[in-house]
């Protein structure tokens, strides 16, 4: 694991090393989904617990303790994520691994994976908190995504934020602050994540050897590892579908692409629809696209036919569905609904 930082990651991790002289107890590291936040914060975990780290801050990678770091096997380091997140080793889409909470897998249940951080989880962390460090050195707690912390979770994270550890850091990561308690931002030094640029983005989605890569970068807004993600899974031939379908808004294509879509994410449609509803927007106002460069004849098209009032108040309620998505009653029902409303703009 040593010294794997993404290739966008240099300037920031020497910006970072700057914080190693009055370290302090609680770190937040936020951006853009899909930058390399977590696997960035496992690297700086791993040095700080590392027993000769190098002159430009990176563990050695060969001593004992990068030896149980790797394995996440350290005594003094915990990692506390969604249960969801034990089968999907991309994390944050950051290549991140290992188990979550206090390091143990949790047994297996017929119950769906949770998507939040429960405060069972938190209150591990206290027996973990009370004994003493190996070898005398730091402690380590990384929490990812942050915003998955549930109420209660929160709460009970922000009561240890308030009071913490004598030798315990703590370095969080979040791809939205403004879905973090005001109160936990209070507590933690905020460290700014910036997006690569769109030429480091390329350079290193190419190396992975994706195909049209700057089609799959756009779409995920300059994300690299999001974009990689999504070029790797089987469907793109779903979001063709659905894109061009927003070409042509109607009611009889609506419910038609809802039944053809209705095993898809719905948090995933949503998304491509906000970006959709943002370059619509963003054409009217300002005659710039981000998301869909190559369907800027269709988007130009619409744009002239819809109204502001009338974009704005749909990208009002894409947000709204979007704090539901995860959890619909009927997925087709809710696709209905959202390419119904989109329909009606062009009425």
């Amino acid at each position: 694991m040593s010294n794997t930082l993404f290739p966008w990651q240099g300037d920031v991790w020497q910006q970072l090393q700057q914080m190693r002289a009055r370290l302090p107890h609680a770190i937040l590291f936020h951006g853009a989904e899909g930058i390399g936040k977590t696997v960035f914060a496992e690297q700086f975990a791993q040095s700080l617990l590392c027993e000769t780290p190098q002159p430009d801050g990176h563990a050695c990678g060969t001593c004992g303790s990068c030896g149980w770091f790797v394995q996440y096997n350290h005594p003094d380091y915990r990692r506390v994520r969604p249960e969801i997140l034990d089968g999907d080793e991309a994390g944050e889409g950051d290549g991140s691994e290992g188990e979550a909470g206090d390091g143990k897998k949790s047994a297996k249940s017929a119950k769906a994976p949770s998507k939040e951080i429960k405060i069972d989880q938190i209150r591990a962390l206290a027996g973990f908190m009370n004994i003493s460090t190996h070898r005398q050195g730091q402690r380590v707690v990384l929490l990812y995504p942050a915003e998955a912390l549930n109420t209660a979770a929160a709460n009970a994270l922000l009561k240890t934020l308030e009071e913490p550890p004598p030798n315990t850091v703590f370095l969080l990561s979040s791809n939205s602050l403004d879905r973090l308690l005001p109160t936990i931002l209070s507590r933690c030094r905020k460290f700014a994540m910036p997006l690569p640029s769109r030429e480091q983005a390329l350079t290193w989605l190419r190396q992975q050897e994706v195909k049209d890569a700057d089609v799959w970068l756009d779409e995920q807004g300059g994300a690299p590892l999001t974009a990689y993600a999504q070029s790797q899974s089987e469907g793109r031939e779903l979001i063709d579908a659905f894109l061009q379908h927003l070409t042509r808004p109607g009611i009889d294509g609506a419910l038609k692409c809802a039944e053809q879509l209705q095993k898809t994410p719905v948090a995933e449609l949503v998304a491509w629809q906000q970006r959709w509803l943002y370059d619509l927007f963003s054409l009217k106002l300002c005659g710039t696209i981000r998301y869909y460069p190559r369907y800027e004849k269709a988007l130009a098209g619409l744009a002239a036919k819809v109204e502001t009032g009338a974009l704005l108040r749909a990208l009002k309620s894409s947000n709204e569905r979007r704090a539901i998505a995860d959890h619909p009653l009927s997925a087709r029902l809710f696709i209905e609904e959202m390419l119904l409303d989109y329909a009606s703009m062009f009425a």
